[in-house]
Parts: structure tokens; sequence; C-alpha cells
């Protein structure tokens, strides 16, 4: 007797053998139990997840002995007959070489004839998405009202490319991908049988191979116990398919964890000079980071992952290797260089790159997590500026003319303290304006809307608008404004600027000098006119270097053609 190979052998014959698709079962034996059974069915899913299974099930639960029911007896002539392919009411046609448009009007014309022995003339056509255009409009008509004793079962692992209107004339059924403990159940269930005896590791190993393809695994089971007998140990599984060890891959994470370049790069070249896939291993390291992520994010909840008891005690073990953020980071990194994989031309030095920049990830800090420290940079000042002075009532600003009176001896001493100090206060940035506006003729403007905040242990509080902020807050002007102060006698103070309103809402407006002109003059005759003003004397380059000049050149998308003095 010819072998058969275990794919084959160990076919589900019925519904309750599929493994993984209890969904679509379900939803079909219901159906035949209800008598609901439609005229056309559409399978979709990746290879190897049991489509055509299904299908060939399903067309024996409608023609077998009896029927159409949901369970059958395993000597049913009918179902055998259908399960080696030689009834003449089932036929399974390949859609990928009878995809023209003479096939379909035979198979159409062929149609309208009544089964010869069974219930039902089943068509099951795989790979229907290989059908040309014209295959399926000459299909349409037929599959939208065919005659009662027939059913059509399509099966494609492509069903983007089968036309709308032929899906819509169809009942449709998503077919998912494994589960990997399930498929290392099923092949444990076949080792039993064939009388191999095989590790848990093993088992595990050739279902993540697999990638949710029962086919696969089973077809490399097969390999297997050709080349290893009667028993199976995960470093075969390894050495045969170029898999990764479960402990180099653990060992390459931590590495990548820790932020350990040299560790890094020292466990990758030993993959690769093991002969290992390096696009496999990549997509190795993706799962597994995403299995630390999920172990992280359900606190240590293993029902969410699919791994072997082995990898959930390593997983335990190394649980406090990495948070969310970092975690996230490195398959950001991952994900990218799995992208740029298959385009790149030497596969190892992108993935040397990406790793040694998933591990420096670890350290690196998010874009939200930069904003907030800079935002607490911005919005931090000293502690005497928290709160500004208060005062009994607010002060007129005192003109720089006007002689200071002396105190009164028996003026009491708490209540005139803080009255005298908010006038100092507001004097003295009265005389700061005006001096800073000299020197620097720009800064006239924003002085005529800023407030004084607070000067307390060497620095001195500047209350702008918000549009202002940005213009003034600059080195220079600390400086200018420094210089300025320091001629009035304070020395080693420094300058910091807030958009925090003054007290009370109410802005005191410091009494500025116009540039050039005797102040005194022009208090005492402010509705004679004025001559000609005389033009500024400004430095060409500090013309250039305002901060108001430069935003106002990119707002108007201008530029500096010449400067007169």
């Amino acid at each position: 007797m010819s072998y058969q190979v275990i794919a084959r052998k160990y076919r589900p014959q019925r519904f309750s053998d599929v493994v993984g698709q209890d969904h679509v079962s379900q939803t079909l034996a219901n159906a035949i139990s209800g008598e609901r059974i439609a005229h056309a069915y559409l399978f979709c899913g990746p290879r190897g997840t049991g489509k055509t299974t299904l299908a060939r099930i399903f067309a024996k639960c409608l023609n077998c002995t009896d029927g159409p029911k949901s369970d059958f007896p395993n000597d049913d002539i009918k179902c055998i007959e259908i399960a080696e392919g030689r009834s003449i009411d089932v036929l399974e046609i390949d859609g990928a070489s009878n995809n023209g448009v003479e096939q379909v009007r035979e198979l159409r014309e062929t149609c309208v004839y009544a089964p010869a022995s069974s219930t039902f003339k089943i068509y099951i056509i795989d790979e229907v998405h290989m059908l040309t255009t014209a295959a399926f409009n000459a299909l349409l008509k037929t599959l939208e009202e065919p005659p009662a004793h027939v059913k059509f079962m399509f099966a494609t692992t492509e069903p983007e490319k089968v036309l709308p209107t032929i899906m819509s004339r169809c009942q449709r059924f998503d077919l998912r991908r494994i589960p990997v403990n399930l498929i290392a159940k099923h092949l444990k269930y076949i080792c039993g049988e064939e009388k191999v005896t095989i590790d848990e590791g093993a088992l595990y190993a050739i279902a993540r191979g697999a990638e949710g393809c029962m086919r696969d695994a089973e077809s490399a089971l097969d390999q297997l116990i050709s080349f290893c007998g009667e028993n199976i140990t995960e470093p075969d599984v390894l050495s045969m398919f170029g898999l990764t060890a479960q402990g180099q891959l653990f060992a390459l994470a931590e590495a990548v964890l820790n932020g350990d370049s040299t560790t890094t790069l020292t466990e990758l070249n030993a993959l690769a000079s093991q002969g290992k896939d390096l696009g496999r291993l990549v997509g190795d390291l993706l799962g597994h980071f995403r299995n630390r992520l999920v172990f992280v994010v359900s606190k240590g909840d293993l029902s969410l992952l699919e791994i072997s008891e082995a990898e959930a005690a390593a997983l335990q073990a190394g649980a406090k290797l990495g948070n969310e953020q970092a975690l996230v980071r490195v398959l950001d990194v991952l994900t990218d260089c799995e992208g740029r994989l298959r385009l790149a031309t030497s596969k190892k030095i992108l993935i040397e790159v990406s790793l040694l920049k998933a591990a420096q990830a670890m350290s690196a800090l998010g874009i939200d997590e930069v904003l907030g420290q800079l935002q607490k940079i911005r919005d931090n000042e000293p502690p005497s500026t928290g709160q500004a002075v208060p005062t009994a009532a607010p002060q007129p600003v005192a003109k720089p003319s006007a002689p200071t009176m002396p105190t009164p001896k028996p003026t009491p001493a708490p209540a005139p303290a803080k009255s005298t100090e908010a006038f100092d206060l507001q004097a003295l940035w009265a005389q700061l304006a005006a001096a800073a506006s000299k020197a620097s003729p720009f800064m006239q403007t924003y002085f005529q809307q800023a407030h004084a905040v607070s000067f307390s242990k060497g620095v001195f509080v500047i209350g702008v608008t918000e549009e202002h902020l940005t213009l003034v807050d600059n080195r220079r002007n600390h400086e200018m404004l420094s210089e300025q102060i320091a001629a009035l006698g304070h020395a080693d103070v420094q300058f910091s600027f807030t958009s925090k309103p003054p007290p009370g809402g109410r802005t005191a407006t410091p009494v500025l000098e116009p540039i050039d002109e005797p102040p005194a003059a022009v208090r005492a005759k402010p509705e004679m006119p004025k001559a000609a003003p005389q033009p500024v004397k400004l430095d060409p380059e500090e013309f250039k270097n305002d901060p108001l000049i430069q935003k106002a050149m990119e707002l108007f998308r201008g530029r500096i053609v010449e400067v007169r003095k």
C-alpha cells in the first residue's frame, strides 16, 4: 500500500474534527438542522486553514444517506465516495486551471441536469479568485438563480479579487489563522497515533513556524519524522527549519532591554553564524516583544498569550525588564525594520542597526515626555515669584522728576511697609523700562504693555502678553536688561519673562521717555506740534537681528535689502 502523508491521512472528515474554526462549523451545522441551506457559499482565509476541507464536509452532510444531516456514520458509502473524489454529483474544480469563460459555460450547461444518485449536485471551485472577469460574468445569472438541486461552494485565499457581484450572491465565511496552542495540541495527538515521542518545546516550535497554517505544521511534522525517527526534540526542529531557540531569543531580547549594545551585537552575530533565517528572526523578536508588552499591560495574565509553560516562566522572571512605553518604542523600531527588510541589500546590517536603535530606545524619552519636561522648565519660576507681592491698594506710577517724600516717624510699621515695597518695585520698573527703551528702541513697544511681577533674590520677573513672550525672551534682551538695571544700582540681576497677568488684572504702564527728546519739554507741551523727528541712529546688525524685525520678515515672507543709518 502506498504511503499517505500526514496532512491527507489526518484530514478532518466531519465538523467535530475541524480545529480552530468552530464559528464556521457550528454555523453550517445549524443551517442543516434548521433547513436553511443557501445555494452558494464562499470560504475565505489563509492557506491551510480548512477552506476546502469544510466544503467537502458540508457536501458530505448534504449528500449523505438520508441527508441532509449534520452527522453521518463513518461507513456511509456516499460520504466515502466524496472523500475519495469518486462522486459524480460532487465536482471539485480548480479555478486556476479552469478559469476561462468556456469552462464556465460548460458548467452552466451541465448544472441543469439532476444529480445521479444524491440529493444535490455540488460544485466546489477552489481558488475561485483566479477566474477571469468574463468567466465571473458568465456565472452570474446561474449563481443568482440556480436550479433547486445545485449548490455552489467557493474557496479563496484572496477574497478582494472576487467580483462584488459574485460575493453578494454568496454566504461568506472567513476562516482564521489557527492559534499556536491548538496546532501544538493537534500535533501531539498525531504523534500519539504515529507512536512518535516529541517534547513540548518541539511542538511549539513547529506550531510557531507554521504561522497559523495546520497543513504546513502537519507537513513539517511529517518531514521531521523522516529526519529524526520516533524521537523528536526541539534542537532537531530548530536545526532543520532554521528557527531560533527560545533561550537565544530571550538572551537577545534581554540584551536589548538592558541597553547593552555589545551583547546585542554578539548574540545577533552568533545567530547569523548558525545560519538562522534573519527575516524570521525579526518576526520572532516582534512576537516575543509583543508577548512581553501584553504581559506587562495585562499585569501577568497568561491567558492572553499562546506560549508554553517554559516561556511563561521565562516571561515572569524577566517581567521587570522594560515598561509599557519602552516596549512600544522597541516594537516600532522592529516593525520598521521588518518593512524595510525586503528591499535591503544586506539584511544583517539593517538588523544590527535596528537592534542598536531598539537598545537605545529603552533609555530614550518619548515626545510626550520631552514636551512635558519642556513645559515644566518653561513654567518653572523661582520660589519667591510664585505669588505677586500683595498690596493694600494700587499705587500710581511715580514720575521720575517727582521728589520722594520722607516717611513720617509716627506712621505704624506694618501697613506702610507693604505699600513702600510696591511703590519701590513700580518705580524701579518705570526707570528700567525707560532706560531699556533708549538702549533698544524696538523694546519700547513691548514695555508699553508689560508690567513688573516681582523682584526678589536677584531675579526680576517681567510680565508680557502671550504674543510678545517668544519675541522678548531671548539672550540678547536678558543681557541688555542686566546692563541697564546694573546702571540703576542693582548688580548681578537675572531676568525672567512670564505671561502671568498682573495682580487684579490691571497693568501699570511705565512712563517711557521719547528717544532723543528732552522728557521735560515733551511733558510740558504735549499739545504743541513737534519738529520733524530726528532719525534714530541704529546699528544695522542690531536692526537685522531684532526679534520683531525677524518676526515681520517671517510673517510677510520678506527680506532686508538695505539698512540706512
